[in-house]
């Protein structure tokens, strides 16, 4: 090998490790000012269209239920589902002493259901939503979604 290609090979790695770093700080100042575990997510599905589309990047904060309104958009993780889903709040009850919040997606036409030892509830509990979306990065996670559909690893 040249001089030449060993220094090219030399930046290449040190652009590719100070990306890595940078990426990974800016990950986790994210966290840390947002206060939440995820505070970017991939849309998955089209039920947030014309709102949010496949592939969108979501900025998340997090929230205490008593922060949240009818017409923010959350992310709540529902037992026995893969990924955590992403839709509007429509309306905001009580269960159990509890805010329960009606959600379900822009492109969809019923409440989301939430699962319950008692069975399944037309709200989902406050305790259940972890952030509010803040702001969209339009189809800059479609790439890596279908890499990772494609691997299996979706």
């Amino acid at each position: 090998m040249d001089e030449k290609m060993v220094k090219e090979i030399k930046e290449t790695v040190i652009f590719l490790l100070i990306s890595i770093v940078v990426v990974f700080a800016l990950n986790s100042g994210l966290k840390v000012a947002l206060h939440t575990d995820s505070p970017l997510v991939i849309v998955v599905s089209g039920s947030m269209e014309p709102v949010f589309h496949r592939g969108d990047v979501v900025l998340l904060k997090g929230v205490t239920p008593n922060e949240i309104r009818i017409g923010d958009v959350v992310v709540y993780k529902r037992p026995f589902t893969k990924y955590p889903i992403i839709h509007r709040v429509r309306g905001i009850e009580e269960y159990n002493g509890e805010k329960c919040f009606v959600i379900w997606g822009d492109n969809n036409f019923i409440h989301d259901f939430y699962p319950t030892p008692e069975g399944e509830i037309p709200c989902v509990p406050g305790s259940a939503i972890e952030a509010k979306a803040l702001l969209v990065f339009p189809k800059i996670g479609y790439i890596p979604m279908e890499i990772k559909e494609k691997l299996g690893l979706a």
